[in-house]
C-alpha cells in the first residue's frame, strides 16, 4: 500500500530559553530557565499532519543518542511513522538553540548533525517502496538539497506530488523549482527565489502569481495577515483569526503539516490553505515547536 503523505526532513532536539528582549552582536542577557523538547522542521512538519488527521511516513535521521530516542517515542506516539528513520551512530541528533523574546518572536540557529548525513540513495529506496500516484512528498531544506532533490524526482516519477517549504532559504535548481507544488514561502524566502518585496496581501498576490510561472503552485505566508496562494488558473488569500501570541516558533511548520494533511486527503490548494492558517494561529498560543499532547 503506498503512503498518502511522506515527510522528508529534520529532527532536532530544541533548547528554549525566554528573554525579554533579544540580545545586540556582543551582548549578553539573562533570560529564563532553558526548556528542552523536540523539534527539527521536518519533525514537527510530520507531527502536525498527523494531528491534522494524516498518516504520515517520516523519512530523516537522528543519532544513537538521548535526544534521537527521545524524538522517536515523541513521533511514534503522535502518530508518525518511525520505521524508515535512519539511526546513526556516528554523528548526533540535530541541535536548535532558540530564543524567544516576551512579544513572541524568536531567534534560531541549527547544529544539523545526522539531519546532514541523509543518504539519498536510501531515501529514494523508500520513497520508491511507499510513494504511487496521488502521494504527497513534503520537505524542507534543512537536511542536504541533493536528498531533497532526489526524493522530490523519485517522487514525481511515481505519480507524487511534492511540497517543497523553501525554509531556511537558499538558491534551488530550476529543474526542483519546476516540481513544486506548491512551494511554500513567507516574505523573505519569496525573495530568494526571485519575486519582488510586497507590503500587503495586493502585492503578496502579485509576488505568488510572478512565482507560479516557475513552479506548479505557490503559497506565501503573511503571519498575522493569514496566507496568499496562487495556481495556474486561480488566487485567493485567506485571512487568520486575531489570537493572542505567545510564541511563534511552530506557526510555520504547524501551517504547513496542516496544509499538507488536507492535501494528502485530495483536498482543494484553497482549501488547504484555510486548514493551515487556522492551524498556524492555534500554534502561536503555545511555547515550544511541537504543540502540546491532546
Amino acid at each position: 500500500m503506498s503512503a498518502s503523505l511522506i515527510v522528508l526532513g529534520s529532527a532536532n532536539t530544541d533548547y528554549t530559553v525566554v528573554v525579554d528582549r533579544h540580545p545586540q552582536p556582543g551582548e549578553t542577557l539573562l533570560g529564563g530557565d532553558v526548556v528542552v523538547a523536540t523539534g527539527g522542521k521536518g519533525a514537527n512538519q510530520a507531527l502536525a499532519a498527523a494531528r491534522a488527521g494524516a498518516m504520515p511516513v517520516f523519512l530523516g535521521a537522528v543519532g544513537d543518542d538521548a535526544g534521537g530516542r527521545a524524538m522517536l517515542d515523541a513521533l511514534g506516539s503522535g502518530g508518525v511513522d518511525v520505521s524508515s528513520v535512519a539511526r546513526l551512530t556516528d554523528a548526533p541528533t540535530g541541535v536548535a538553540l532558540i530564543t524567544v523574546s516576551r512579544d513572541g518572536e524568536n531567534t534560531i540557529v541549527v547544529a544539523p548533525g545526522a539531519n546532514g548525513r541523509l543518504d539519498a540513495d536510501a531515501v529514494v529506496a523508500t520513497i520508491t517502496d511507499l510513494a504511487g500516484p496521488g502521494t504527497v512528498l513534503l520537505s524542507q531544506l534543512e537536511v542536504p538539497l541533493t536528498v531533497v532533490q532526489a526524493a522530490a524526482l523519485a517522487v514525481v516519477g511515481a505519480g507524487g506530488r511534492v511540497v517543497l517549504n523553501l525554509s531556511p532559504a537558499r538558491d534551488i535548481p530550476d529543474e526542483l523549482l519546476g516540481l513544486c507544488d506548491p512551494l511554500v514561502v513567507n516574505e523573505s524566502e519569496a525573495r530568494a527565489v526571485g519575486a519582488a518585496s510586497f507590503a500587503d496581501v495586493e502585492g503578496a498576490l502579485a509576488a505568488a502569481r510572478s512565482l507560479v510561472t516557475r513552479c506548479r503552485s505557490v503559497i506565501i505566508t503573511l503571519g498575522g495577515d493569514g496566507a496568499v496562494w496562487c495556481e495556474a488558473e486561480a488566487s485567493g488569500h485567506v485571512a487568520a483569526p486575531r489570537v493572542e501570541v505567545v510564541d511563534t516558533t511552530g506557526a510555520g511548520d504547524a501551517f504547513v503539516g496542516a496544509v499538507c494533511a488536507e492535501l494528502a486527503d485530495g483536498a482543494a490548494l484553497a482549501d488547504a490553505v484555510t486548514a493551515g492558517v487556522r492551524s498556524g494561529a492555534a500554534a502561536v498560543q503555545w511555547r515550544g515547536a511541537q504543540p502540546p499532547a491532546r
